[in-house]
């Protein structure tokens, strides 16, 4: 098969199965690598690359420092504080919102900040008398903006840069999507505070997140704990609830409240058996009772993981809602220090990443399983995976043949016709697909279309990741608008109204503005 042919066939089935949303994404990028290989268009070490690429390496260790910054509490301390000074009015809490998402998310990525600071928007608007909708979208929308404020707000960021690196232009650096980023995050900020009110839904969703003070203030009235009892929840000690199940190894053993468990890392604070308080008694335990356990962190989560108990509520959940708990200093001097090998250029942004995630791991501000748990390993398969289609593209010439096609369609009219016309591509691509595939397909026909008009690549792999940040129509878009879908109870076709003019907002900034700052 010709594989000009075949690559398009294969661009054309891969769409096909991202648009159904019945194949699994990691499937189908594994698949794509696998028909390169089987149709003869790449060799088994050019379709498998993409595993290998310091791109994705990058992208794992930036996960890794995500987690460490949001397991240690270092978010929910900044939600905390920039959210409560704003108090329960609807317009200065969207804003304050808006911009700690923004800037979170450059730090620790979209899907990261937005799973954050979630529970915590919830929690406020629900203390604030405002619906949900009025804020969850404006959260997730926000996020999207941030992520062009720097290099590691996404990987697209780092995708664009590598390409334009390797095709006769230069890597972008750590600070520069903010010559784009900032204006763009003030400006939708300042639209979904002005016009957002009546584009948005009224509505509340049904579950709602954990409040850390109303569950420990519950914990102490279910269980008649009296406030001397101390701190029962801090950054290094808190309680879990467990339940005896059926067949448990602990039915028919004696305890009573006050004593510490068998190795002594637990104290058993309360007891109750259906309605009734087991205190000031030897309790024999019966399957059915619920154990109110103390101790620290680690020794909760340890014995969560064992048997003969049922956690209500897991440790590792209760413990991200405590401000900066075990690991947060070290998390952020990590974090520092990574940010200052990437603005400098001392050494490739991979290392940078890397080395960032061994010294959380060797300063045990993260364990080696929360690291490995916390990449999200279907984001580096669909990268890795994809990678070589756009390899593929340029090799086989696809990609200028499409290029030679777009223009020969839109004429003389000069290279904003052409940008826009990818950008305008890009962004109806990344409301169907990932927009880190949308910007893995259509990256080599940018590449080539801005040879054909011997103009510089910057501008085009810039206005590409304004483009693909611009994913408001629906909420399979991308993860975050999915987050915010149950709890802030929105229906499909909530996120248009809101979405299309922030859209066309992008695609003005990435037609007209981002060549004034990297010329054609």
């Amino acid at each position: 098969m010709d594989p000009v042919a075949a690559t398009l066939i294969i661009l054309a089935l891969a769409i096909v199965a991202f648009v159904s949303n019945r194949v699994p994404l990691g499937v189908v990028a594994i698949g794509v690598s696998l028909a390169l290989f089987f149709t003869g268009v790449l060799t088994l070490p050019e379709a498998l690359a993409g595993f290998s690429d310091p791109t994705v390496l990058f992208i794992a260790a930036l996960f890794v420092v995500s987690e460490s910054l949001d397991a240690s509490g270092v978010t929910a301390w900044a939600g905390q504080k920039v959210i409560g000074r704003a108090g329960t009015r609807r317009l200065p809490l969207l804003v304050l919102i808006c911009l700690l998402v923004a800037a979170t998310s450059a730090l620790i990525s979209i899907n990261g900040a937005v799973a954050a600071l979630l529970p915590l928007v919830v929690v406020v608007a629900s203390r604030a008398g405002i619906p949900t909708s009025q804020l969850l979208m404006p959260l997730a929308f926000a996020a999207s903006a941030g992520s062009l404020l720097l290099l590691t707000g996404t990987p697209v960021n780092v995708i664009v840069s590598e390409i334009a690196a390797e095709n006769g232009g230069r890597a972008f650096g750590y600070f520069e999507f903010a010559l784009v980023g900032v204006p763009l995050v003030i400006v939708t900020v300042a639209f979904m505070a002005l016009f957002g009110k009546p584009l948005l839904p009224v509505r509340n969703g049904d579950r709602m997140p954990l409040d850390l003070v109303r569950h420990a203030r519950l914990l102490r009235q279910q269980y008649s704990l009296s406030l001397d009892t101390g701190v029962i929840m801090g950054p290094r000690n808190g309680v879990s609830e467990v339940v005896i199940p059926p067949r448990s190894p602990l039915i028919g053993t004696t305890v009573y409240c006050g004593m510490a468990a068998p190795d002594g890392d637990l104290v058993i604070l309360a007891a109750r058996r259906g309605d009734e308080e087991l205190k000031g008694q030897e309790i024999t335990i019966q399957a059915g009772d619920v154990l109110l356990m103390q101790g620290t962190w680690d020794d909760l989560a340890r014995h969560a993981a064992g048997s003969g108990v049922l956690v209500v509520d897991s440790p590792a959940r209760l413990r991200r809602s405590v401000p900066l708990g075990r690991g947060a200093k070290r998390s952020l001097a990590v974090l520092a220090g990574m940010i200052v090998l990437l603005a400098t250029g001392i050494v490739p942004p991979v290392v940078a990443g890397l080395l960032a995630a061994m010294a959380l791991i060797l300063t045990r501000a993260v364990t080696p399983t929360q690291a490995y748990r916390s990449i999200s390993w279907t984001t580096i398969v669909l990268i890795a995976g994809m990678i070589p289609l756009s390899t593929a593209f340029i090799q086989t010439g696809t990609a200028d043949l499409v290029a030679d096609g777009l223009l020969s369609m839109l004429g003389a009219r000069g290279p904003h016709v052409a940008l826009a016309a990818l950008c305008v591509l890009t962004v109806v691509l990344g409301q169907l697909i990932s927009n880190t595939a949308t910007v893995l397909i259509v990256a080599p026909i940018a590449v080539s279309v801005a040879a054909s008009l011997d103009l510089s690549v910057q501008p085009f792999m810039m206005a590409l990741t304004v483009a693909a940040a611009a994913s408001f129509l629906t909420p399979i878009a991308t993860p975050v608008n999915l987050m915010v879908m149950e709890p802030g109870g929105y229906r499909f076709g909530d996120y248009w109204k809101l979405g299309l003019p922030l859209a066309v907002i992008f695609l003005l900034f990435a037609v007209f503005y981002v060549p004034l700052v990297w010329p054609f």
